[in-house]
């Protein structure tokens, strides 16, 4: 198997394989498609086709959605209902599913012009638009292009100042040249404009207008003003112009003027009384002249805001009558357009909206009603609202949760839209198979989390959260603005989620080492305290050395069980100017929290400082809506939360759950100084009281009823759960200590031994990852219990197993009982991701609760439990038993996979994923014939590994790593699905399905809809009579071969695509398509059907009158003699 180089479809090539080796062929289909061609080299051949159970070829198909990057231009098709968007980096974003400008309206084309002064023609026809034709200027640079409606004739203008025409039908340049020296002795055309038959206004953008006539050849008028030229717009009757300049000014021209502007406006200067020229003005960058029936002219400009306007945002400018409306906008404005009813330049325009291109929106305001208001955008542009810091995608989820999450959030949505539908709705959506819904999850800078629905190809906004409500707003005070030239830039960004989709409970974690837990509810509540958790995640090896007096007696630092802990004093928030990654312990509302529908505060769990050291950044999360708990970690140890009974059932720094077999020889760091933090916060080694040692430095801005603490202190040798009914004591072997992991830096380098000793790397070691689940907890056992394991930076994977009471009331007052068990397995490489399989090799999901209104009134706690999909466990296993491999534990680590044997804890697969680079994430997805697991590398490489084999299944370099965005954001879900965010406002989507990739041209849809042209203004009698006119045979003859002449070879080179516009028109896929070439064909025989007829009624006709001229004659010469003729 492999690449043969060789054709399939190749006859000859075939027949030689088959008779030399007698092989079979079972790949079907092209493996190498291009746009001109498509080959099948890629084969595999057997001498068993008999054994083959699928074979197919394994694509990837993409969709991108968000607000294009960087956007540059934009053209609408007024026909069709389309919007173009091109962007600095050439890609071009088509609406509604590089400088652009429209073909003829109809042809189902699109014109580009790129910064390296090429030029492309795009076929719009088929479902993935293709290149049909490219001009590549050599010799000078395009400044601007310009296409009149139902033209075939594009002008472009150069920075030398010249025009050239191009032919858009065979994309050849016309001999027609306007040179610069016969319009003008200037350079740089910069705008251009048609509305005459034969005349067209050329604006240079030293401030000079010409208006060429393109008959004669020559400059008809030149109109010269002192400011520089940015655009030029014509009056629909062709009698005037506008341009505006660079010093905020607009000037109004008439044709056959003296030289002199008929009118000058400055709609932001001041206008001084002496009548003197008004104040400079910022350059007016565009304008629109738009007239109506029935009323006043439109005047649409932006810029021109006056100087001393410090701050203000960018504005567009709307002029109608004696009104002046100014719009301000949230980002700078790249361009805009005009909406106009018809699309004829000629006749009067009766505009309706306008749409905003900004440099990270798109806006389109309402003409017609009052106030201008925005149209509401159905398209999913607000990614980038507040910059995405993490993402999550969910496939094949409950089909109840979109309808739910979408209920909620409608009532979310802004008022005061235009009552009016989103003007750009041309195109037809394609209608794809794919069934399941899917949901995207992202996390802000802001602290916002949004809930996307993904189904099928689009992207649309269900549910959005604001966790920034929980905490409490800073004043703008003295103190508060110190702060904040210290702390974090966006101190409630989301750095990890972790959400059950079946039980719908979401658990989300901040830079700032804090956690909120969210309970979803259809129902509005008043929340009178939020409950809060302080956790002490803090350790250090050289503490462990030299306990305090008492010994190991940790019982005065604990608090009574079941008691709320005393109050604390007040204490500022610390801050630490001297630290290069500050974190900011916050301040909670203190007032009563009004929650509406949607998802709503269950617990907070803050890490504190402790011994002047503030909280290091949450690593890993995990959330179980079964067994009610929540696990976290950090480069220190890890904490279990029982969000239930609101306590911390485990406390541990990481080398504590090795117990006395860690395998790692760690010894302690020097001691440091320890950093006080403001407002006295006391060390927590120090001799004081437990009230004292209990203090946080925000605990006195707080209103919340504190809960059960665990805290575990490094000094003591046991360790200590505390719940709400009783203390379970837990032996633990003293520790030999290791050094908290610094924060992983930004690099793609993850070299471990680059500028560490090994004693340093050994003793570095943090939480990586969690996985819950129901297996085997220690080697030998014979009965599954709910286990919890854990995988660290250093690629060691931990079980810990958890004693759960009862369902119902018992689980809420029983405690639940934490022990690790030991070590299951170590890879090369920190632990990314685990999951389990049964014999069979199925997927073993974990545990979940389904989801229950958690306010409605009298609700049934034992209905509830019954909810529940864990399964009944034993916790005293049968040694008696004989035990057999009845799960396997897949674990994937930066460098390698293996598949264990449980409750052996046998190796049974391995597999070194990369050798020269690592792995960035992966995950264990489920697909239709099976499962696998999903890496992508550093490198850029993905890959999948079958399971339980971890066969090799597909290795493409797809993306090299070139941000750590992408790092970040990409992920990967069920059914072959994956996306990352591929720009600050794009998230892009792939898929290695193959399924997915065969309905993806169905799902696109039809950007191309047979649409009836709306119909030529009427010139009237006396102006049809009078003015005579031209018509598109005149400007054929003009600008042809005949008449122009060739244009010069070395201007520019044509480059050729596959298909003509002819092959263009009959190359268009899908069944809109095909029915619009069926209706014009009928149209066209029914047409020579008729003329058919007519041509018969002529013919009989003279027929008729044939026949009667012949009897006439027979009767005029019947009695004559021959001689008399």
């Amino acid at each position: 198997m492999g690449d043969f180089n060789i054709n399939w479809e190749n006859k000859t090539c075939r027949k030689k394989l088959k008779d030399y080796f007698n092989l079979t062929q079972i790949i079907q289909g092209p493996t190498r498609v291009t746009q001109s061609s498509q080959t099948q080299i890629d084969l595999v051949f057997t001498n068993r086709p008999d054994r083959k159970t699928k074979s197919t070829n394994l694509q990837t198909g993409t969709v991108r959605h968000g607000f294009p990057y960087q956007p540059s231009s934009m053209a609408h098709d007024p026909v069709q209902k389309i919007l173009a968007i091109g962007t600095q980096s050439g890609a071009l974003r088509l609406y509604p599913f590089c400088s652009v400008h429209w073909v003829p309206e109809g042809e189902g084309a699109l014109v580009s012009a790129l910064a390296d002064d090429s030029v492309h023609l795009w076929n719009l026809r088929q479902r993935r638009p293709a290149i049909l034709h490219s001009l590549k200027f050599n010799r000078e640079r395009i400044t601007f292009v310009h296409l009149p409606f139902q033209s075939k004739w594009l002008y472009i203008g150069t920075e030398k100042g010249n025009i050239h025409i191009v032919n858009v039908e065979s994309f050849t340049l016309s001999g027609y040249v306007i040179m610069w020296n016969k319009a003008i002795e200037l350079s740089k055309s910069h705008w251009l404009s048609v509305n005459s038959p034969f005349q067209l206004i050329i604006g240079y953008e030293a401030g000079i207008v010409v208006l060429w006539d393109l008959k004669s050849k020559k400059a008809d008028y030149r109109y010269t003003y002192d400011e520089a030229i940015h655009s030029v717009a014509w009056h629909h009757e062709g009698k005037q112009f506008i341009c505006s300049h660079s010093d905020g000014t607009l000037t109004i021209w008439n044709i056959k003027g003296q030289g002199k502007p008929f009118q000058t406006i400055t709609p932001h200067g001041k206008q001084p009384k002496d009548g003197k020229k008004p104040e400079p003005c910022k350059p007016i960058l565009k304008v629109e002249y738009k007239t109506t029936r029935l009323g006043d002219p439109f005047m649409i400009l932006s810029g021109g805001l006056s100087y001393d306007t410090v701050g203000r945002r960018p504005c567009l400018t709307v002029m109608h009558g004696k009104s002046t409306a100014v719009l301000e906008m949230d980002y700078p404005i790249v361009d805009f357009l005009t909406l106009c009813e018809t699309p004829y330049s000629n006749d009067f325009q009766e505009p309706y909206a306008v749409v905003v291109l900004l440099e990270k929106d798109l806006v389109v305001i309402d003409l017609a009603q009052n106030g201008y208001p925005i149209f509401e955008n159905p398209y999913p542009l607000t990614i980038h609202e507040s910059p995405v810091t993490c993402c999550e995608y969910f496939a094949d989820c409950p089909v109840d949760l979109i309808p739910a999450l979408y209920s909620v959030g409608s009532r979310q949505k802004r008022q005061g839209y235009s009552k009016k539908e989103w003007p750009i709705s041309g195109g037809n959506w394609g209608l794809g198979t794919q069934s399941y819904p899917e949901i995207i999850i992202t996390g802000h800078a802001d602290g916002t989390v949004k809930f996307w629905d993904a189904s099928a190809i689009m992207l649309q906004v269900l549910y959005k959260l604001k966790t920034a409500k929980v905490f409490e707003k800073s004043r703008n005070n003295k103190e508060d603005k110190q702060n904040t030239e210290i702390v974090d830039e966006d101190p409630f960004a989301i750095q990890i989620m972790a959400w059950c989709p079946e039980s719908r409970m979401l658990c989300v974690a901040g830079v700032s080492a804090n956690l909120i837990i969210y309970r979803f509810s259809k129902q509005e509540i008043t929340t009178e305290v939020v409950q809060l958790l302080e956790v002490r995640l803090q350790y250090e090896v050289n503490d462990m050395e030299s306990p305090p007096e008492g010994g190991g007696g940790g019982d005065r630092d604990l608090p009574t069980p079941g008691a709320a802990s005393p109050s604390p004093q007040t204490t500022g928030p610390p801050t630490h100017p001297s630290t290069s990654n500050t974190h900011v312990t916050h301040t909670y509302t203190l007032t009563p929290l009004k929650q509406s529908s949607g998802y709503q505060v269950e617990l907070v769990v803050q890490l504190v400082w402790v011994s002047g050291e503030p909280p290091q950044q949450i690593t890993s999360l995990a959330l179980n809506s079964s067994y009610g708990l929540i696990v976290f970690g950090n480069s220190n140890g890890l904490a279990v939360v029982d969000y239930l009974q609101k306590t911390v059932l485990l406390n541990l720094g990481t080398v504590e759950l090795y117990g006395s077999n860690d395998p790692y020889q760690r010894q302690a760091r020097s001691p440091r100084k320890a950093r006080q933090p403001a407002g006295g916060l006391c060390d927590i080694n120090e001799g004081s009281a437990s009230e004292d040692r209990c203090k946080s430095p925000t605990s006195g801005k707080l209103s919340f009823s504190m809960l059960e603490l665990c805290v575990f202190s490094p000094c003591v040798r046991v360790l200590y759960l505390s719940v709400l009914s009783s203390t379970v004591l837990l032996s633990v072997c003293p520790p030999r200590g290791a050094n908290p992991l610094d924060h992983r830096d930004n690099s793609f380098s993850r070299s471990r031994s680059s500028s560490v000793t090994s004693i340093d790397k050994e003793a570095r070691e943090a939480i990586t990852s969690f996985h819950f689940c129901e297996t085997f907890a220690r080697k030998g056992d014979s009965a599954i219990t709910p286990c919890l394991y854990v995988g660290t930076s250093l690629g060691t994977v931990l079980a810990v197993a958890l004693n759960l009471p009862p369902a119902g009331e018992q689980r809420l007052l029983q405690p639940v009982i934490v022990l690790p068990s030991g070590t299951l397995a170590r890879l090369k490489g920190s632990i990314l991701r685990m999951a389990f399989l049964d014999n069979t090799g199925t997927f073993l999901p974990p545990a979940f609760e389904t989801w229950y209104e958690p306010n409605a009134a009298g609700a049934d706690s034992e209905e509830r439990d019954k909810a529940r999909k864990r399964r009944p466990v034993s916790v005293s296993p049968s040694t008696s038993q004989e035990l057999q491999e009845s799960q396997y534990a897949v674990v994937c680590s930066e460098k390698q996979a293996k598949v264990i044997a449980l409750p052996s804890q046998n190796c049974i697969f391995k597999h070194s994923i990369t050798e020269t680079s690592f792995v960035l994430r992966a995950d264990v997805v489920q697909m239709n014939i099976g499962n696998c697991v999903a890496c992508f590398c550093a490198n850029g490489h993905i890959m999948t590994l079958s399971l339980p084999g971890l066969r090799p299944l597909l290795d493409v370099n797809y993306l090299p790593l070139t941000d750590m965005r992408i790092a970040r954001t990409f992920c990967f879900t069920n059914l072959g699905q994956a996306m990352y965010l591929t720009s600050p406002t794009e998230i892009q989507r792939i898929t290695y399905s193959q399924e997915t990739c065969e309905n993806l041209q169905e799902m696109l849809g039809e950007l191309f809809t047979p649409v009836e042209t709306p119909e030529a203004p009427n010139r009237g009698f006396f102006k049809g009579l009078f003015g005579g006119g031209a018509t598109s045979l005149d400007r054929e003859e003009l600008f042809g071969e005949t008449q122009a002449g060739k244009a010069s070879r070395g201007l520019a080179q044509h480059i050729p695509g596959p298909q003509g516009l002819e092959g263009m028109k009959g190359a268009a896929s899908g069944v809109v398509a095909d029915l619009a070439r069926a209706r014009i064909a009928l149209d066209e025989r029914g047409q020579k059907l008729g003329e058919l007829d007519e041509r018969t009624a002529a013919m009989l006709a003279s027929a008729d009158s044939f026949g009667k001229h012949a009897h006439d004659m027979m009767l005029k010469c019947k009695d004559k003699k021959w001689y008399q003729f």
